[in-house]
Formats: structure tokens, sequence, C-alpha cells
């Protein structure tokens, strides 16, 4: 064999010998990546506003709030929905969903299930429970759903309830929590009463407990509309028709008839938990999060 043959033989077993070591070398860059590209997306997992939470904190609020949060809200008019909603929607990083902003994307968006319900308001009817659960259905198969949602003023009723279930068995997922908002009818007529709104976000102010920084008062104590302002964008807020004494005990009534026989339905799954919203806001957000953990 000539020399030149010989080095060349000589070459391939040193390189040979080598890649073992370059294997085990390029296993170990492709591992730090992939722990990298998880530590990523766990740190994007639950949170869209502070970015100076820790890893390891996001990690343990993952394992103490997974898996997938299904969530229905209840509480009467008036028990902190809309204070307290958007703050578990921050936290965990899943949307709240209001059906009647559902109803009117899917229409605006024209998709099958929109156009049925704009066939059937623009006739004047009620949009049917098939119409909304297909709308639902629609709505949390995008991206923003994939580690669950918040459900807000749905299902009302007890046949509601059942068809989303079965909805939901259908994408092989389940009502994974159900929260009640506990406040006595007696102190609801303040809170009510007093409330102003920011229309475009759904910010909530109120005349007693969280004025807006613009609200002056009259000479008989009472706020001035015109003086009513959002503090974000001092655009004008608003007060809801049916925010009066008359209007709230007919919604009062109506709610206590229907949302005791879906908590009734949900209690044997053992994801039923109520929240005394009778209190100062941290302590409301405390027995909150404690209801949010896995059981």
């Amino acid at each position: 064999m000539s020399s030149i043959a010989i080095k060349t033989c000589a070459e391939r077993s040193k390189n040979s010998a080598h890649l073992p070591l370059l294997a085990v070398a390029g296993l170990a860059a492709a591992t730090a990546t992939f722990r990298r590209e998880e530590e990523e997306k766990t740190q994007n997992f639950f949170f869209k506003g502070d970015k100076k939470e820790s890893v390891a904190d996001m990690k343990a609020k993952f394992s103490t709030y997974w898996p997938r949060n299904i969530m229905i809200l209840f509480g009467p008019p008036g028990a902190g929905k809309g204070t307290h909603g958007p703050k578990v929607e921050n936290m965990l990083g899943i949307p709240q969903l209001s059906t009647g902003d559902m109803l009117r994307a899917a229409v605006a968006a024209q998709t099958e299930v929109g156009k049925k319900a704009q066939a059937v308001m623009k006739a004047g009817g009620l949009v049917s429970n098939d119409i909304v659960i297909g709308i639902i259905r629609d709505r949390i198969k995008e991206k923003d759903c994939n580690l669950g949602f918040i459900l807000d003023g749905f299902p009302r009723t007890l046949e509601q309830a059942k068809a989303l279930d079965k909805m939901l068995a259908d994408e092989g997922a389940a009502v994974s929590k159900v929260v009640e908002l506990e406040v006595p009818d007696s102190v609801l007529e303040e809170r009510i009463c007093g409330r102003w709104i920011h229309k475009k976000s759904g910010r909530s102010y109120h005349v007693k407990y969280a004025a807006p920084k613009s609200m002056k008062l009259s000479s008989d104590s009472k706020p001035i509309p015109e003086t009513m302002l959002d503090d974000e964008t001092g655009e004008p807020l608003m007060q809801r028709g049916d925010d009066t004494p008359t209007a709230l005990v007919k919604r009062l009534k109506g709610y206590h008839g229907e949302t005791v026989p879906i908590l009734n339905h949900y209690k044997p799954n053992g994801v039923v938990a109520s929240v005394n919203a009778n209190q100062q806001m941290d302590g409301v957000w405390g027995e909150i999060l404690e209801a949010l953990k896995r059981s």
C-alpha cells in the first residue's frame, strides 16, 4: 500500500475516533437549546404583563394552576366580575370571553355561525343555544385559548350548561373551575347605582369606592356626568340603563333563579368554589386564587 494510502487510512481512523465526541457535543447543544426554548415557553405561558417575574416563580404557578383552566365566573350584578375577571385573565394569560362580544365578532367576520346569528337577529328573533355554543366552539379554537379561558355571562341556564358540557366533551375538555362571587342582595344596590363604566375597555369605576380622578360633585353630592372620565383615555364614562334600583330587583330575581341550578349541576364534579365578595378587594382576590388552585 502506498504511503499516501496509508496516511489517508490513518486520518480516517483518527476522524472516526472523534465522531462519538462530536455526536455527544451536538446532542448536548441540542438539549441546551431545547431547555432554553422550554423555559421561554413556560415564561410566556401565563404572563402577558409582568416580565420581571422569575422563571422559577412562573413554573410554580404553572404547577399550581395547570391543567387547562376552563373557568365559569358567576356573580350577581355588582359582585366584582368586572374587577377580578381581568386580573385572572392577566395572571393566567387566558382570555375572558363575553358571549355578546363573541357574537358581534362572529357576525362581523361573517363566519358560518355568525351568518346564522345575523339572520336570526335581523328577523327580530333570539339567538338559539346551538348558535351560541357554535360561536364559543369556534372562538376557543383560537391560539389565545390554548391554556384555557373564562366564560362570563354564559351559561345562564341549566340547559345551556349541559349544552356547553357536551360541546367541551366533544373537544376532549371539560369545565375545570366554577367560581361564584357571593354578595348579599342588600349590599348590591349601593354598588350598582354608583357604578360607571368605560365602554371600550370595560373598566369599571364607582363614585364611592373607585372614583375616576376627574370626578366632581354637585351641590347635592352627586357626580357631575361631564366630569366622569376614564383615567387612562380621558374618554367619557357611562352608566348602564339597568343600573337602577327597580331594574336591580328584577335582575337579582333572574340571577338567583338561573344560577343555583347551574351550581348544583357542577358541584358533584368538585369544581365549584364560592368566594366571599363582600370584603376588601385583597381578601376577595386571595379567595379567588385559592379557588383556582388544582384540587
